[in-house]
């Protein structure tokens, strides 16, 4: 009886979620997938024969094995195969995997600050007490700290830490402000996702929540700039490569009580993290098309030979680029042959056209941007402006304000008006987050008005922001998601500026990636519903480099809100900036064979193909351009060949033999 219920509980949960359109996400991702409500109650019949033939228990140990026959089942009903309920951990059910899932993708698109803080995500995973409804039981503080549980006028209650002033006497303001803790026991090899909401009793506040591992390291996991009179979310994570015990808690350099509630700290093994990865990666690249032929009569063509060859892959992938390919044949080769994207490293930054005032030189931009486009390589502009102080040219910071204006202005409308319509995106203020000198100059609206100027003159790119540790470092108070996304709003939200194409552009300059944290931040910025690239990614030199940078580019393309990558690794006689690709001699170096590797996996589809009696062939493809070559006897020695553009929209194709 017991088990009989069990499976009602899943049926009905799936029944309401599937009639409700409700949009399932695989782990931490905002991956959707839905089904029309018209074939709900054909898809449940299957459900119930699905569920009741393999048993809830088994389910729960095996649950790809569900997701694979619920996929077939779906498939019979003529639904997009790649439809399915995703399950979010074998340790748990799939009620509450559906449940979960569906409220991340609520938590996700309420990233603002809230008067009630949100339920935590997967029911807290091992954290006990999460939303401190049993006062602090599981909790404790540090000695002499005040701490107890408050309730706001809705009734949710909440921890509080109280800072006591007396207890650092003359340096009460340098010390740092601190949460309740909890204790947890961590495993081998697992990732973490870790989410909570916070406030704090005055002000606004970066607050950084701490993972202490079983060797003692505190590990930053995730930051927020918090604020008094409502929650803001934190989403982050961390890995733990050994067992053993640890502590969660939060802390603030700023004089303020921190207010905690609805933690979760949600574990995933290795293998779980990479099979969701892979699997949003499939949807997000790949279009399953059904392809038919037809002959001069119009009728089906029947077992002819289909060639598929891909011509260009749909997702951007590149490097830099250096001005020594322009002499360097060997380089040139070996370039453009694996890329289809670039950025020039220095070549069309200002200190590199106009070096001395008023002598502006293009030559080695225009020659680097020609032999681009002789390969249709597609260019993203590299930049407008650096806001760094530390990156004008001597004339220009000695130049007083009017002269400044005057200088950026001619600065603005030479090197955008050369090249619109030539590069697909700017970086229009290069690191606006880190470094302000234009707005130390200009005003606080900066940067929003540069940006509308820069769109006035080009209609077609891309305005992106591009930052740094936005993804690298949790602790970075400078560039994390929340303030991210709050100077993209000041951006858009500029008088003129509502119509602009903005884009989030993250540089992804890794030491040692925490790649739990490095997806909570791709999640968050993705609600700002923008194109979203890593443009400069690289990982310094070490043991773990090759390691490292595919955990990086891996979790890159499997995100379904990442358009593009390009790498930061120009080639230099004398060495690179931190990561080389190959020697001088233009062979390949470990990382180089690394991303050659990938290059060849992403693009992994079939190259022949039968068609059937009804002259039609299933291909599951990944988005590009194809040309498809047909044979048949009818069709004598001459070949039939057709062109085909495969996106996530894609589903048929025909091919129509003309006489």
């Amino acid at each position: 009886m017991r088990v009989l219920m069990e499976k009602l509980v899943v049926l009905s949960t799936i029944w309401i979620s599937l009639f409700q359109g409700w949009m399932v996400q695989s782990v931490e991702y905002d991956h959707t997938a839905s089904i029309e409500a018209s074939d709900v109650v054909s898809s449940l019949s299957v459900s119930i024969d699905l569920l009741l033939n393999r048993g809830i228990w088994r389910l729960l140990l095996m649950c790809e094995l569900y997701l694979d026959s619920l996929s077939e089942s779906i498939l019979k009903l003529k639904l997009h195969k790649r439809t399915s309920i995703n399950c979010l951990s074998k340790l748990y059910g799939i009620v509450v995997a559906v449940q979960d899932l569906t409220r991340s993708n609520q938590h996700a698109m309420h990233m603002q600050c809230l008067r009630d803080p949100m339920k935590p995500l997967y029911n807290g995973g091992i954290i006990q007490n999460g939303e401190f409804n049993s006062g602090l039981m599981g909790w404790s503080t540090r000695r002499d700290f005040k701490a107890g549980v408050s309730s706001s006028p809705s009734g949710n209650k909440f921890a509080v830490v109280q800072r006591v002033a007396s207890l650092y006497g003359a340096d009460a303001a340098a010390a740092p402000s601190h949460s309740v803790y909890q204790k947890i026991w961590l495993q081998t090899d697992t990732h973490y996702s870790l989410s909570a909401w916070l406030q704090v009793s005055a002000g606004t506040a970066h607050v950084k929540a701490f993972v202490m591992s079983p060797s003692g390291e505190r590990v930053v996991a995730g930051s927020v700039s918090a604020q008094s009179g409502c929650w803001n979310m934190l989403k982050g994570g961390m890995t733990s490569y050994s067992s053993g015990h640890g502590e969660i808690f939060f802390e603030s350099d700023a004089p303020v009580d921190i207010w905690v509630d609805s933690v979760s700290l949600q574990p995933f093994t290795f293998d779980e993290w990479d099979a969701h990865r892979l699997r949003s990666a499939d949807k997000a690249r790949r279009s399953t098309v059904r392809v038919v032929a037809r002959g001069t009569d119009g009728a089906p063509m029947a077992n002819a030979t289909v060639i598929i060859e891909l011509l260009r892959a749909g997702f951007p992938f590149g490097n830099t680029l250096t001005k020594e390919i322009l002499d360097i044949p060997a380089y040139e080769k070996w370039f453009t042959s694996r890329f289809t994207v670039a950025t020039f490293e220095n070549e069309m930054k200002w200190y590199s056209t106009e070096w001395t005032q008023n002598n502006e030189d293009y030559r080695v931009a225009d020659a680097m941007l020609k032999l681009a486009q002789k390969y249709n390589i597609k260019i993203r502009g590299h930049n407008v402006f650096w806001n760094d102080q530390n990156s004008q040219m001597k004339w220009v910071s000695s130049l007083n304000l009017n002269q400044l204006k005057a200088a950026m202005q001619k600065r603005l409308k030479s090197v955008v008006t050369r090249y619109a319509g030539k590069v697909i995106h700017w970086d229009v203020v290069n690191e606006n987050l880190h470094f302000n000198y234009f707005e130390s100059k200009l005003g606080s609206n900066a940067s929003p008005q540069i940006y509308q100027q820069v769109g006035q003159i080009d209609h077609n790119a891309i305005l992106f922001m591009n930052e740094f540790n936005t993804l690298e470092q949790p602790g970075d108070p400078n560039p994390v998601p929340s303030k991210y996304i709050a100077k993209m709003k000041l951006i858009r939200g500029y008088p003129g500026n509502g119509g602009l194409k903005l884009g989030v552009g993250l540089e992804s300059h890794f030491s040692t990636p925490n790649i739990p944290y490095m997806r909570s931040a791709l999640d968050m910025l993705a609600q700002l519903k923008l194109p979203m690239w890593l443009t400069e990614v690289d990982v310094v030199k070490g043991p773990n480099q090759v390691k490292y940078l595919e955990q990086v580019l891996r979790e890159g393309y499997g995100h379904s809100s990442v358009n593009g990558m390009i790498m930061w690794a120009a080639w230099h006689a004398k060495g690179c900036y931190v990561m080389c690709l190959t020697d001088n001699n233009f062979k390949n170096l470990p990382v180089g064979n690394l991303v050659d590797k990938l290059i060849a996996e992403w693009k992994t589809h079939k190259t022949s193909a039968t068609t059937d009696a009804g002259g039609a062939i299933v291909l599951d493809l990944p988005h590009g351009e194809y040309n498809l070559t047909v044979s048949h006897p009818s069709l004598e020695t001459k070949a039939s060949i057709h062109a085909m553009t495969v996106g996530a929209l894609s589903s048929e194709h025909q091919i129509n033999i003309k006489g």
